[in-house]
């Protein structure tokens, strides 16, 4: 009795591990949202395609997933952005164009710049309120758009021709960074907002 009670227990693990090693293996997909559907619950992503620590958002089409329902699968609700680099040095900023789908290289020019910002400083974080200022800053008057990267840890002031200065706030933002696991194409299984559980990382 003993040895059928033994070779049922061996029977039964082997069928769950066939069982367990038929199941489909997930994927895993990161990049910066540049929209979101509150009432669908669905979010685009420009896909990072970088190999090592600094991302590079140039992946098209966009990519578009399904939030996951259960509260305990998904993260904070991402903030869209269509800024997807600023290069500082040649003094250019590359944003996404929703009506295009396609990139935008424009060519800035600098008002003034502070490096080394870090992202409690006074410049960009407000101590009496307990958290960092709204960027970015859209200053009608002087026609300026100033933001603040944490990456580069750089506030930057600048200026751009009228019909890209007229574009909508969120052009100049830089979108949540998520990450995202899945099984089956366009639906998340798990849903997570790095900039948002990291709030000190751009």
């Amino acid at each position: 009795m003993a040895r059928k009670s033994i070779w049922s227990m061996l029977c039964l693990a082997l069928l769950l591990t066939l069982v367990i090693g038929c199941q489909p293996m997930g994927k895993v997909d990161q990049g910066r949202a540049v929209d979101f559907d509150k009432e669908k619950n669905v979010v685009t992503i420009i896909r990072d395609v970088s190999k090592d620590a600094t991302p590079d958002y140039s992946f098209l089409p966009p990519v578009t997933y399904v939030l996951p329902k259960d509260p305990m699968e998904s993260g904070a609700e991402p903030k869209p952005g269509k800024r997807m680099k600023l290069d500082t040095k040649n003094r250019q900023i590359v944003i996404y164009v929703p009506t295009v789908q396609n990139f935008a290289t424009i060519n800035y020019t600098l008002v003034e710049q502070k490096d080394n910002v870090v992202a409690n400083d006074p410049l960009v974080y407000d101590a009496a309120e307990g958290k960092q200022k709204k960027f970015p800053a859209i200053d009608k008057t002087r026609k300026t758009i100033t933001i603040y990267s944490k990456r580069l840890k750089s506030v930057t002031t600048f200026s751009v021709p009228d019909e890209y200065f007229s574009l909508p706030v969120d052009t100049w933002d830089n979108g949540d960074e998520v990450r995202i696991y899945y099984k089956q194409d366009g639906i998340a299984a798990r849903f997570m907002n790095i900039t948002k559980t990291d709030i000190f990382k751009k």
